[in-house]
């Protein structure tokens, strides 16, 4: 594993997040240009800055929160990124979103805008969206990368 650098920059951030976009989704994936997940975007994001992920995520099924009812996404960004006030949120920050209030967390993407997030998803692969009130009621919690 690799330290996280004391300080980074949300330009270069951002920099990195759009040299993904275009890229197709891919379940479990988190190759540039190759294949992702929403997942897969966030730990790629996170190689490129940082040069190592702090953990690897085991296999997981495409229904994996509602098969477990666990929040393991949201515990995994809080092992490794820092939680923030979701209206706090800003331009590089990571966004997390549940599809229903009483199940867990499953879908992530990077805020690149006041209203825009970079995301991946099954038909579009790595795209941005506007984040709408339909989205902004689903966000679970917002984090920073480290040294943001």
């Amino acid at each position: 594993m690799t330290a996280a650098p004391s300080s980074i920059d949300r330009a270069a951030v951002l920099a990195v997040a759009r040299t993904w976009v275009g890229t197709p989704y891919h379940h479990q994936a988190s190759l540039k240009g190759v294949g992702c997940d929403c997942l897969g975007l966030i730990r790629g994001i996170w190689r490129e800055i940082y040069g190592s992920e702090p953990e690897l995520p085991p296999a997981y099924s495409s229904d994996w929160s509602e098969a477990t009812g666990r929040e393991t996404l949201l515990e995994a960004a809080r092992r490794h990124l820092v939680p923030i006030s979701a209206d706090k949120a800003i331009c590089a920050d990571v966004v997390l979103f549940r599809w229903r209030d009483h199940l867990p967390a499953k879908h992530a993407g990077i805020l690149i805008g006041d209203d825009r997030v970079l995301h991946s998803q099954e038909k579009d692969g790595v795209v941005a969206f506007s984040l709408t009130p339909w989205w902004r009621r689903r966000i679970a919690a917002a984090f920073r990368f480290p040294g943001l």
